[in-house]
């Protein structure tokens, strides 16, 4: 039955696109936008392929810069007008690797890892938007400036201090190692909050509270509660769980507050694969954070810095886990490990060591899980972008708010899709449910046409029939289920921004993400990449990317450093000391309550 409504949509198609093209409409201007929204024949790619040439850094002479400016020889505008440390790179293949080179007058070569096969990456960074999905991936050619007009949406990160109560390697921010507290007053909360819910156009604005720990800052969930009854979209933590194991109870006044999403630090399975925490028994941490949170309604994220020989062995098992409860853990976050903050003076041995890039880990979730291809199952985070579109289309005049469109570098941020049961566990790529990029072209035709609402959904519920594989979806899997599924994710409901929190309570089948994200670091930074990453980041010296304020040229050691409250030594004489776990102690924990699931792993 299936296969006939395939090939009926087959034939509707024809009639679609013929109808499209002899009745197309004029983009919506939604009130958010200044202007109709663009279509795709409008949108500018950046240069991708290889080999090809970007402007870079030298490790050794922003650290020069960044120190003149601290012990005060140097202004700190000469990070914007100076430009220190800046230097050619090239990016070409070698040996069967995608290579980043480039030489300083000064100090020298350097030469860092980009990606470990150069087939993967061509098809990653074929996917980006602007071009036809259908086309084979080959060498792009420059298009112009990568910037998407009308803004992208964002998560706003806010860091409440610097203070952690843990010790722990790897640390982009270095916590308690810098000699000096950084924690924002709620004055100062409160206005990064306002200001940039205040930025033109008015795109899905989701805010993540960060740290060092931010659950021992003394304003967290007054920050929670204000920025969910501002209006952002998704409130979310980056934390290491500690307090939400500890204190169940505080789980519950998180979500009162507005707390959506726990971004949670999780290195691997078992005491052994987190043992470099330097906690005795982190991994019962863990299990206690993920069943409170559950318990309390909060969503988990598995966040895994991933280090090459130390818990890349990890990366299947800890999918596994989320499968297994599926029902508390709605995405994992792979961040391949960058040589920032404590582990900036890394050694040039131990950087190629435990290099890890987004190539490693397609690769070895194929090789320990079993179930994801590297060539079929990955795509660059920025091609979701015909999603957003469709959701723009979709909502245009219902909300104050676009949709989110991550225009991140497609050497940044990658992810597949799994449909999971959760009640059983099963588990199917849904690239092999899906002809993903067949849908992702079908879409960008569909919000093109920029048809009225009802033709529109007509159209998708086309496009969906004829790229449904229905002979490789798992047994209670119908096209039905998906049409739902997929409506309840892409505003056809007509709902604003944020009503809808998905599918993780509502289907016994959902979706569980798994993401890789990239930050660069001194070795193998390209401008090009933070261009189109631009996250403002509101500073009293201006506005910066993450990736530029985290890894660059050092905007947090210089802005933390100038801000600071007060040294390490005045801050525990007039406040006190708050705890560090830092000697491989055990943390007293609650009981269990018996609701989180660990997988057998071969």
């Amino acid at each position: 039955m299936t296969d006939v409504l395939q090939v009926a949509a087959n034939s509707l198609w024809s009639l679609v696109r013929a109808y499209n093209a002899r009745f197309e409409r004029p983009a919506p201007h939604p009130s958010w936008a200044p202007a109709p929204l663009l279509k795709r024949r409008e949108r500018t790619f950046p240069e991708l392929g290889w080999p090809r040439e970007t402007d870079s850094l030298c490790p050794r002479c922003v650290k020069d810069a960044r120190t003149a400016i601290l012990d005060g020889s140097a202004d700190v505008r000469s990070l914007v007008t100076g430009r220190p440390g800046e230097v050619r790179a090239r990016i070409a293949e070698s040996g069967g690797e995608i290579r980043m080179t480039k030489t300083c007058p000064v100090h020298g070569r350097f030469d860092d890892l980009i990606s470990v096969d150069p087939a993967f990456t061509a098809r990653i960074e074929g996917l980006f938007p602007g071009r036809d999905f259908t086309a084979p991936a080959t060498k792009l050619r420059d298009h112009g400036s990568s910037s998407i007009k009308y803004g992208r949406g964002a998560v706003l990160t806010v860091d409440l201090t610097n203070r952690c109560n843990m010790m722990c390697d790897p640390c982009f921010m270095d916590a308690n190692q810098v000699g000096f507290v950084h924690e924002l007053e709620w004055d100062e909360i409160r206005k990064i909050l306002d200001d940039s819910l205040s930025i033109s156009p008015r795109r899905q604005m989701s805010v993540q509270f960060s740290g060092g720990e931010p659950t021992i800052a003394p304003h967290f969930l007054k920050a929670v509660q204000y920025a969910k009854t501002a209006g952002y979209f998704c409130v979310q933590c980056a934390t290491n769980g500690i307090r939400f194991a500890q204190e169940p109870a505080f789980a519950h006044e998180a979500k009162a507050a507005g707390l959506r999403l726990a971004y949670l630090q999780f290195d691997g399975l078992g005491e052994e694969a987190n043992r470099h925490r330097k906690v005795g028994n982190l991994f019962d941490v863990k299990l206690r954070a993920i069943e409170n949170l559950h318990a309390a309604g909060i969503d988990v994220v598995l966040v895994v810095t991933v280090v090459r020989g130390v818990n890349d062995d990890q990366v299947g098992a800890i999918v596994r886990f989320a499968v297994e409860n599926a029902d508390k853990v709605t995405v994992v976050s792979f961040q391949p490990v960058s040589f920032t903050g404590r582990d900036e003076d890394v050694s040039d041995a131990e950087r190629t060591a435990k290099r890890y890039t987004l190539s490693h880990l397609a690769h070895d979730l194929h090789n320990q899980l079993g179930a994801t291809e590297p060539l079929r199952d990955w795509f660059p985070l920025s091609a979701l972008g015909p999603f957003g579109d469709l959701t723009d289309l979709l909502l245009a005049g219902r909300t104050e708010w676009g949709a989110l469109k991550c225009g991140c570098h497609p050497n940044c941020g990658i992810g597949t899709a799994l449909l999971v049961n959760k009640r059983t566990g099963a588990m199917v790529p849904l690239a092999q449910v899906l002809d993903m990029e067949g849908l992702l072209s079908d879409i960008q035709e569909i919000t093109d046409a920029a048809q009225p609402r009802a033709v529109t959904l007509t159209e998708l519920g086309i496009a969906l029939a004829r790229r449904f594989r229905a002979a490789h979806a798992p047994p209670g899997f119908g096209f039905t289920t998906l049409l739902r599924q997929f409506i309840s994710q892409t505003g056809a409901r007509g709902q604003a921004i944020g009503a809808h929190e998905g599918d993780a309570r509502e289907f016994d089948w959902r979706v569980l993400f798994v993401a890789g994200m990239w930050f660069q670091d001194l070795y193998n930074y390209d401008f090009r990449r933070t261009e189109m990453c631009i996250i403002p980041y509101g500073t009293q010296e201006g506005e910066i990317s993450f990736c530029a304020y985290n890894t660059g040229v050092g905007w947090r050691q210089v802005i933390e450093k100038m801000h600071a409250s007060a040294t390490t030594a005045e801050w525990y004489r007039t406040r006190g000391r708050h705890a560090v776990y830092a000697k491989n102690q055990a943390l007293p924990l609650p009981g269990s309550r018996g609701t989180v699931r660990l997988p057998i792993v071969q």
